[in-house]
């Protein structure tokens, strides 16, 4: 099998405390949440010019015009999912590839959607290569339709903001499963919800203020260069 290449900056045992304060102080307190964010160093996302700021709680940007969300929401989103080992996980959303890199360390299994076709082969190099994960599969695709054939999932997680809850995502949630996801119209109105699927109904929960990208249906035209 082969061995994933060496990943640079993992950051100083200042720097990793540094952010688990930061993840601390926006209540994410989970032993295995905490543990994932130390076992993955977020420089290896990042371009060169801003891997010196990987340890920071910023957003920072990534290619095609996207961004890497900051630590403390990742974490949150993160514990708000309460992934368990034996969870088959869906991401709309791949980005950089660092949230589904912290859930394939929580999961059996991730399954994460990305309409830009440039940042799931980035994401794909180094979760699987670099990492050396191999419970994820980073694809290109509408993430709005979801992953119907591999549904049901036991969660799913949106990095992008929705109008509206996606009654065609919800239909892919196991009963007894969790999504989590932000919802709002605008950058400014945008609220992240906890909705559990239970045999009486949907349950939601408001968690926080969020800023996310609009979720887009398609994929994008990119220059796959």
């Amino acid at each position: 099998m082969t061995q994933p290449a060496r990943i640079e900056a993992e950051g100083t045992p200042e720097q990793r405390m540094q952010l688990i304060f930061a993840l601390r102080s926006h209540g994410v307190t989970d032993p295995r949440v905490l543990d994932a964010f130390e076992k993955t160093p977020r420089a290896a996302f990042l371009d060169r010019s801003f891997k010196d700021r990987a340890w920071e709680d910023l957003p920072l940007p990534i290619a095609c015009g996207q961004t890497i969300s900051q630590p403390s929401v990742v974490g949150q989103m993160t514990q708000a999912l309460a992934v368990t080992s034996r969870c088959k996980v869906l991401e709309i959303g791949a980005g950089s590839g660092y949230q589904a890199a912290i859930l394939a360390r929580l999961a059996r299994r991730v399954y994460s959607l990305e309409r830009h076709r440039p940042l799931a082969r980035q994401a794909r190099e180094v979760v699987e290569r670099r990492l050396g994960l191999a419970n994820v599969s980073i694809m290109t695709a509408d993430g709005a339709l979801g992953l119907p054939d591999q549904a049901p999932f036991d969660r799913i997680l949106l990095t992008a903001a929705a109008e509206d809850v996606p009654s065609l995502l919800l239909s892919q949630l196991r009963e007894g499963g969790i999504m989590v996801l932000p919802v709002g119209q605008s950058d400014e109105m945008q609220q992240l919800l906890r909705i559990e699927k239970t045999p009486e109904g949907l349950v939601y929960s408001e968690l926080s203020p969020v800023r996310f990208v609009p979720l887009l249906e398609g994929v994008a035209e990119d220059m796959d260069n």
